[in-house]
């Protein structure tokens, strides 16, 4: 480790990550096909917060989750589930009359025409989230913050809480967003998806596809991604198979000015031989330094102090069973490498390699890779990152033949 890399307070007793947001019970396909034609369905959890709050710590990380379920059966199961991963659920709240929501989907990828997601959400517990009931002492004791889009668009109350917790205010915790866009979510609401861009400016770290921003937004690239999302320290813009860039600035975001360590959390001054990771060329593996550069924003000397770096990180060939919850699961990574001050450019990688993990197998969670396999293969120079393929069952291995296999 590098440093601290989120936060002053002793890292021994501190909560790494805080998660808020709405999870659900989950019906996977026994097969197959339309929703009209599944014969039967396994039951799961899905939620993106609460995904990304298991992973974290799966992967040996103080995580919590915040919410609202149902006083319910799937209410019960929804918490003693993530409990089960090791996650703090202590400020998890239940709802006397509102039902946990629940949802079924069919196998194919979400991005296909062929997908069906049928959600029974509306008037769900967790639509019923407030900034007047809602544990700020739990919320804002971690480390880092983690919010996501979907929470803005569940109702009027939940907006309104994440437009409190983005407010600047001392002491606030690194804040990351992940933008998170469900078009459905949206249709018919009072507010619309371009509030999205309103919450993540307020934010430290922000995940955004670039897909979701066009559609979102109407904004078209990397570049112009970054443009609109002047004021995080970080931004990484996920490219599908093209792999992320990301964007991070010595800036210090739009949080409080005494909250303590942003600027080693997002990546700018972390201390060590890893600490480099936001100068120009840091991190990147062997004599060419491609993968990173100063960005644009610079003009002469007296901008240097709002210029990017712009690093670049292909994504894993990967034989995917099912692409669900990879999204989490690479912020997840992400997360899980800045609290241990890694560069950039490993950061990324984890995060590919943490939803790699996911993306083979059926459901939304997994067990990640171990922390010492994960960090040889994050640490491959460019060729034979490359060059790897990560098929079913390779997190199991404890050095997987993936670290050296060829097309």
């Amino acid at each position: 480790m590098s440093g601290p890399a989120a936060g002053t307070a002793d890292a021994a007793t501190t909560t790494d990550v805080v998660c808020l947001g709405e999870s659900m019970v989950t019906f996977l396909p026994s097969q197959p096909g339309r929703l009209a034609d599944v014969p039967s369905f396994g039951r799961g959890i899905g939620g993106a917060e609460s995904n990304v709050a298991c992973a974290l710590a799966a992967a040996g990380h103080r995580a919590a989750w915040v919410g609202r379920v149902g006083a319910d059966g799937f209410g019960d199961h929804l918490v003693e589930t993530i409990a089960s991963y090791g996650v703090d659920t202590s400020a998890v709240r239940r709802d006397p009359v509102r039902p946990t929501g629940i949802y079924f989907r069919t196998a194919t990828d979400r991005g296909t025409d062929t997908h069906e997601v049928a959600y029974y959400r509306a008037g769900s517990a967790a639509s019923a989230m407030s900034p007047d009931n809602v544990p700020y002492e739990d919320l804002l004791a971690g480390r880092i913050l983690h919010l996501s889009g979907i929470t803005a668009a569940l109702s009027a109350d939940c907006l309104a809480l994440l437009r409190d917790l983005t407010a600047a205010r001392p002491g606030r915790p690194l804040v990351s967003f992940d933008v998170n866009h469900r078009p459905h979510l949206w249709r018919g609401g009072d507010a619309d998806a371009s509030v999205l861009l309103e919450l993540a400016r307020r934010c430290d770290l922000v995940f955004v596809g670039e897909d979701e921003a066009e559609e979102a937004w109407g904004i078209v690239g990397a570049e112009a991604i970054r443009a609109a999302l002047p004021e995080p320290a970080v931004v990484v813009v996920k490219r599908g198979s093209a792999g992320a860039t990301v964007f991070s600035g010595l800036r210090p975001g739009p949080r409080s000015s005494n909250a303590g360590g942003a600027e080693n959390a997002t990546g700018a001054g972390s201390s060590g031989a890893g600490g480099a990771g936001n100068t120009a060329g840091a991190g990147s593996s062997g004599a060419g330094g491609a993968e990173n550069a100063t960005g644009a924003g610079s003009s002469g000397a007296g901008g240097a102090e709002d210029a990017d770096t712009v690093t670049l990180v292909p994504a894993l060939r990967v034989d995917v069973v099912a692409a669900v919850g990879a999204g989490d699961a690479f912020a997840a990574g992400f997360l899980s490498a800045t609290l241990r001050g890694l560069p950039v450019r490993e950061r990324v990688r984890h995060g590919h390699l943490m939803a790699a993990a996911v993306l083979t197998v059926p459901g939304d969670l997994t067990d990640p890779p171990a922390r010492d396999h994960a960090d040889r293969l994050a640490a491959l120079d460019d060729d034979a990152w490359g060059r790897l393929r990560l098929g079913p069952g390779w997190t199991a291995a404890d050095r997987a033949p993936e670290e050296v296999r060829t097309p």
